[in-house]
């Protein structure tokens, strides 16, 4: 009995140790490279937050869904909102260029 069980548990570990991820992810470039400090992505109650490095960030474990994405600019530049975001399980979703303009 005891090696049933010792083989049930290894079966359903390894399972679990081989799943992939069914997440997405949402990146995007901001122009001026150092006009922003963060990148966030909310829908509904779920927020994914990010930093900004030299103008690029990656918004990891994003589940399937519409999301809105706000990118916190510097002074002197204006914060992007951008609406309407779909994510797909398993795919990245790449904003592209987001250029930020002054206030």
């Amino acid at each position: 009995m005891k090696k049933i069980m010792l083989v049930l548990a290894v079966a359903v570990t390894g399972a679990f140790a081989f799943r992939t991820s069914d997440e997405g992810s949402i990146s995007g470039k901001v122009t001026p490279a150092d006009g922003a400090s963060t990148a966030w992505a909310i829908m509904g109650t779920d927020t994914l937050k990010a930093p900004v490095n030299d103008g690029t960030f990656s918004l990891q474990q994003a589940k399937a869904g519409t999301y809105t994405v706000i990118v916190t600019a510097k002074s002197p530049f204006q914060d992007v909102t951008i609406a309407n975001v779909r994510v797909e399980d398993g795919k990245a979703t790449d904003l592209g260029e987001i250029k930020l303009a002054e206030k």
